[in-house]
């Protein structure tokens, strides 16, 4: 199973970030490991260039209140989970960010969700972060209830064909595992799937018998609660779960189940540049993060390489 130690939380030291670094203290807590804050601004043009120490010493200390007030929420002590905190101005933010991830070995990018104006999906910088960052990205919205009442949810693609697909299968179900223990314990695995060849099957021209039919759907549905098991057996996850297993298009059926579920963390796949069914950044990975309403953990697979340079 994966472990934590080195977290790294993004900041533009303006807004209200008390409910991201909330996550962000308690995820630090739970596996002991280092958070530092990176607050990120814009450049400032030259005729302030005298104001810039003011101006980065004005953000970290309100990111420090706001860090007091999150470590207050959550009742840990002053002394407890002390983070470094960092400034720095960048007109590519999301580049900036991981550089730091390659160059400081950071192991999960923790950020506030940002919307934009309309507040229909992310901001570009999130978005770019989900497709190009090689360490799991936390994209965080309000959560409302106490740590050990949230409900943590994992998709999985059970119908995998490549051992490439299996090992990121297998590293989201042991990481939503040891998540969902810190949380309500209960773990949810959504899978969808779907049998395209229905509405073909009915056209005049075919006539497969409906019998014939609703044979094939259900055989369809074995398989891949069948898959899904396998998956879960071969991960060694242990502990109550709970499975979906929808009928129907991801990023449809994922947000649908969210909202009904009160799901308030999803853990699932982001992939830039592999063929894993539903998981393509673009395509329905994007769609599902942008019409779900809970914090996001997207992981990426192994052997994963950023187009972006450490330096």
């Amino acid at each position: 199973m994966r472990r934590f130690e080195n977290l790294l939380f993004i900041s533009d030291g303006v807004q209200d970030e008390l409910d991201g670094l909330k996550q962000a203290l308690s995820l630090s807590q739970a596996h002991h490991c280092t958070l530092t804050v990176l607050i990120i601004y814009p450049e400032l043009p030259e005729s302030l260039g005298n104001y810039q120490g003011n101006w980065e010493q004005a953000l970290i200390e309100n990111t420090k209140l706001q860090l007091a007030q999150a470590k207050s929420a959550l009742s840990l002590s002053e002394q407890s989970v002390m983070p470094i905190i960092l400034a720095e101005s960048s007109k590519k933010p999301s580049t900036l960010i991981i550089q730091h991830v390659l160059r400081d070995n950071y192991d999960m990018v923790i950020k506030s969700a940002s919307f934009n104006q309309c507040e229909t999906g992310l901001k570009a910088i999130d978005m770019e972060l989900l497709r190009q960052c090689p360490c799991p990205v936390w994209l965080c919205r309000p959560i409302t209830h106490a740590q050990k009442k949230v409900h943590v949810a994992v998709a999985i693609d059970a119908e995998n064909d490549s051992r490439e697909e299996t090992d990121l299968d297998l590293m989201l179900l042991q990481l939503s595992r040891s998540l969902a223990d810190n949380c309500d314990g209960s773990l949810n695995i959504i899978s969808c799937w779907d049998f395209p060849y229905e509405e073909i099957a009915g056209n005049p021209f075919i006539h497969v018998p409906e019998q014939e039919l609703q044979q094939s759907i259900k055989e369809a549905e074995q398989k891949h609660i069948h898959g899904l098991k396998a998956l879960i057996t071969l991960s060694g996850i242990g502990g109550p779960v709970k499975e979906f297993h929808p009928k129907g298009l991801p990023q449809k059926c994922i947000p649908a189940i969210i909202e009904s579920e009160g799901i308030e963390l999803l853990i699932m796949g982001t992939v830039a540049r592999s063929g894993i069914p539903g998981f393509i950044m673009g395509n329905t990975a994007e769609d599902i993060i942008q019409n779900t309403k809970c914090s996001i953990l997207a992981l990426k697979p192994k052997g994963f390489v950023t187009d972006v340079k450490a330096y």
